[in-house]
């Protein structure tokens, strides 16, 4: 048997109801009209000659009819209400019928199962493209559908195999979806940290809470090598921030030991090398004349070999050019002491700094202020004021590094003596 559509059976009920009142209402028409006949007679009792006279208890039944009877009348009244509304309730869905246009009509569990097949043939990309899938926008015809798919389900009895297999690819979908979101997030860990922590070391406010966060990690990925040349940068980081001498050389120390084991479990890690030739520059600046050399040698190395795995790096030519700068400086003691350590004093000249400078601009134009502070310095010790002043007008029009008080004092006063 077809089913029946929703307006045919509200119609059909509210005339089946229709009909049951208009029963009751004869009913109590001929006991009215049986009531107003008897008074008329004075009473009628059933025998002739003798008056009607209520026995106990009939009174009560008496007045519980004239209640019935009124309540029926009121029932009258809205039964009349109710066929004055049946025709305009008819016409309104029979509008809305054809307002759909040439759309075919469905059960709510056909379109239900309509949704449930764009779920299925919908993205893989997990459960997030599913749930969103679920959740798309719907029309104001499905969404009554949804509400009646029960009633769909008590037409068919149960759902068809086909939906039941939908229903279940679906499922399976979803739930591998998740699985795998759980199993790759374990996987994802230690990226998330290596990027949290460089995004922290990028903030100078931030440095602190990025170097706990990787110390809170060492026993974890203590054999990994990019958190070890990490942990070792924040250890830079705390050196660079901590005012106090002793907790510097400290932070520097237990850094360089982290950085060793970093270059020792990847040796063809460029970053392990430069961390560690930057924390030897911190070293080099506690202790004697020859703890100096010792560590300014090691700078030198690890430099090189940080330059040689990744040649294209311009911090690494900068850091190059810091170191030579710093070698053509050294008094006539310090290069005495580091002919008596390593046969032969460090050699290199401005000429080498600059190179070093310059060779970072051209990998990087406009790379760092503190890099034309150093062309600016090279220039003016060769005697080049022009190019000099050039350079130093380059460095002004870089915004102002709060942060790097000795890059900008320097700058301040290069501009003052070249101003003479």
């Amino acid at each position: 048997m077809a089913p029946v559509s929703e307006g045919k059976a509200l119609a059909l009920g509210l005339l089946a109801g229709i009909g049951a009142a208009g029963l009751t209402l004869a009913v109590a028409a001929w006991y009215r009209r049986r009531r107003e006949a008897e008074g008329s007679l004075g009473g009628w009792s059933g025998l002739p000659g003798r008056p009607w006279v209520p026995r106990q208890g009939q009174g009560d039944v008496a007045d519980k009819l004239d209640g019935l009877i009124r309540s029926l009348e009121e029932l009258k009244s809205e039964v009349r209400s109710l066929k004055e509304t049946v025709p305009r309730v008819y016409r309104e869905l029979g509008q809305a019928g054809t307002g759909r246009g040439a759309r075919k009509r469905s059960s709510p569990g056909h379109t239900a199962s309509r949704k449930r097949k764009k779920v299925e043939w919908g993205s893989d990309d997990g459960a997030a493209d599913v749930a969103a899938t679920g959740q798309a926008s719907l029309s104001s015809e499905e969404v009554e559908s949804e509400r009646g798919y029960i009633t769909a389900h008590t037409d068919t009895e149960e759902d068809s195999e086909e939906d039941k297999l939908k229903r279940c690819t679906v499922n399976s979908a979803f739930e591998n979806s998740v699985s795998g979101a759980h199993e790759g997030s374990g996987t994802n860990d230690f990226d998330l940290l290596m990027q949290k922590a460089d995004k922290l070391h990028g903030l100078m406010a931030e440095k602190n809470e990025g170097y706990l966060l990787l110390l809170e990690k060492k026993d974890q990925f203590r054999d990994k090598v990019e958190f070890l040349w990490r942990l070792a940068r924040a250890y830079s980081d705390m050196h660079d921030i901590t005012p106090d001498l002793e907790d510097k050389q400290n932070y520097a120390m237990n850094g360089k030991e982290l950085a060793v084991d970093a270059v020792n479990l990847g040796p063809e890690s460029a970053d392990s090398h430069m961390w560690l030739a930057i924390i030897c520059g911190h070293l080099s600046g506690y202790g004697s004349v020859q703890t100096k050399i010792k560590y300014g040698f090691l700078f030198k190395e690890h430099i090189d070999k940080a330059i040689e795995l990744r040649p294209q790096d311009p911090k690494l030519f900068y850091l190059l050019g810091r170191w030579c700068y710093a070698a053509s400086q050294l008094s006539w003691i310090e290069r005495k002491v580091a002919a008596a350590l390593f046969g032969e004093p460090p050699n290199s000249t401005i000429q080498d700094a600059l190179q070093c400078f310059l060779k970072v601009e051209e990998i990087q134009t406009r790379y760092s202020k503190a890099n034309y502070v150093y062309l600016t310095k090279c220039y003016k010790e060769l005697g080049q004021n022009t190019n000099a002043q050039i350079w130093c007008d380059m460095a002004v029009s870089f915004p102002d590094i709060i942060e790097d008080h000795e890059t900008q004092e320097e700058l301040e006063n290069l501009v003052s003596v070249l101003k003479q």
